[in-house]
């Protein structure tokens, strides 16, 4: 069959990507497993709902600090190494989460304190990983196949959250930290693996090597000088921001909906089983007509969803919700990923990632902090209810001083080289 962007499996018939694939899914599975435990984890050790919320304020701080340079360094050495080096570090902080109780087993403060410490390190690597594996999966294939490859790489990840929080919550209840931190540490060594694999080799044009400083800001002034781009990551950025509530599931899972840690790992799949079942649709949709209305509507969708989280007491109407949520996030990310890669020069993918990254990870993180500070200050249900209807007023904010956003039609199939 041509590799033509008509074919749904166009992407997977090029073995560079396929490798690339086999190692997403593998490393995003050791991601979401992780973060999965180490919130069970915390919150079994603490019972308080601000150590939850530190745990992403504990991550997003090193994250946003180094994600400009990161996307400097994914922009000026080979990016299949700097994936390499990332999973490296995270490979060893999956390690250090696997001794931590048995070298500490009687100062259970001393475990937290230090957990705070790997997660912080987890959050380095990720701001490394991010831009340069988003910018090498953009050079592993043709630009004709952008929309498609992204549509895989986002089922990808979507369908490894689903299976990874799942897993972990049933490897916690079956082995506990022990087993589950070592099942975390075996999948970080086989995404190694399939990158390792991968026969490409960065092309770094000379032309394209300035000074850092100069690097830096040509990676911020094309972002903002580009209202589109700039429009779809500052939505992205406060809906999340308000609206997560991954945060307080743990919460959710002990105190209101009474499930335990296996209840917990699907409540935290929900939103990436909508995810997948999203991106195999949109892998058979025709583009879409209204791209612009279709991204406010879906994170207005998000928005409501949130809401009926925040209130539900029923396990069913809970990942129902979440699940759903999961759907229009989906559209979302796609709409998002697609703009910046048709919109960026090659050259530039990697930094313009990383101020991508700084959105996303500080509305993810700095949201988890968010989360857990407004719930210790007014409640669980009241902070996940207000941070849903936060983000319908940023929708209609965002709609109403954005209108080139708003009324932005098909996805754009011009490329710049």
């Amino acid at each position: 069959m041509p590799e033509t962007s008509a074919d749904p499996y166009a992407s997977l018939r090029l073995p560079n990507f396929r490798l690339f694939i086999i190692g997403l899914f593998a490393f995003t599975m050791a991601i979401q497993i992780q973060g999965t435990v180490v919130g069970w984890q915390i919150y079994e050790l603490t019972h308080d709902k601000l150590a939850l919320g530190l745990i992403g304020l504990a991550e997003a701080v090193p994250f946003i600090g180094a994600a400009l340079y990161a996307g400097h360094v994914a922009d000026r050495h080979d990016r299949r190494r700097v994936v390499l080096a990332a999973l490296a570090l995270l490979f060893a902080c999956a390690v250090a989460l696997l001794v931590l109780p048995m070298l500490l087993p009687a100062a259970p403060g001393l475990v937290v304190r230090a957990i705070y410490g790997v997660i912080a390190l987890t959050g380095l690597s990720r701001s490394f990983l991010n831009p340069a594996r988003q910018a090498l999966a953009a050079e592993l294939i043709p630009r004709s196949l952008y929309g498609n490859a992204i549509t895989w790489r986002s089922g990808t990840w979507q369908l490894a959250s689903v299976i990874g929080p799942a897993v972990g919550g049933v490897l916690y209840a079956a082995g506990g930290t022990t087993l589950t931190y070592a099942v975390d540490a075996g999948l970080m060594l086989v995404g190694g693996g399939a990158m390792v694999l991968i026969a490409h080799r960065s092309l770094i044009k000379r032309e394209h090597t300035e000074a850092i400083a100069k690097s830096l800001a040509t990676g911020i002034r094309f972002v903002f000088n580009e209202p589109i781009i700039l429009g779809a990551l500052t939505l992205d950025l406060f809906s999340v921001l308000f609206g997560g509530a991954t945060a307080l599931l743990p919460v959710y899972a002990v105190e209101i909906l009474h499930v335990g840690p296996s209840g917990l790992g699907l409540l935290r799949a929900a939103p990436a089983i909508g995810a997948v079942a999203m991106s195999a649709a949109i892998a058979w949709m025709p583009p879409f007509r209204r791209t612009g209305r279709t991204l406010f509507l879906a994170v207005a969708t998000f928005g409501l969803c949130i809401i009926v989280f925040g209130f539900s007491t029923s396990m069913i109407l809970s990942v129902a919700a979440l699940v759903l949520s999961g759907v229009a996030d989906m559209v979302s990310v796609f709409i998002r990923s697609s703009l910046i890669q048709h919109r960026t020069p090659t050259h530039m993918l990697g930094r313009v990632s990383s101020v991508n990254s700084i959105f996303v990870g500080s509305s993810n993180e700095i949201g988890a902090f968010e989360s857990g500070v407004t719930a210790k200050l007014f409640g669980t249900v009241p902070s996940v209810v207000l941070g849903g209807v936060a983000t319908l007023v940023v929708v209609v904010v965002t709609a109403w001083r954005l209108p080139a956003l708003r009324k932005l039609g098909r996805m754009e199939t011009t490329t710049v080289s």
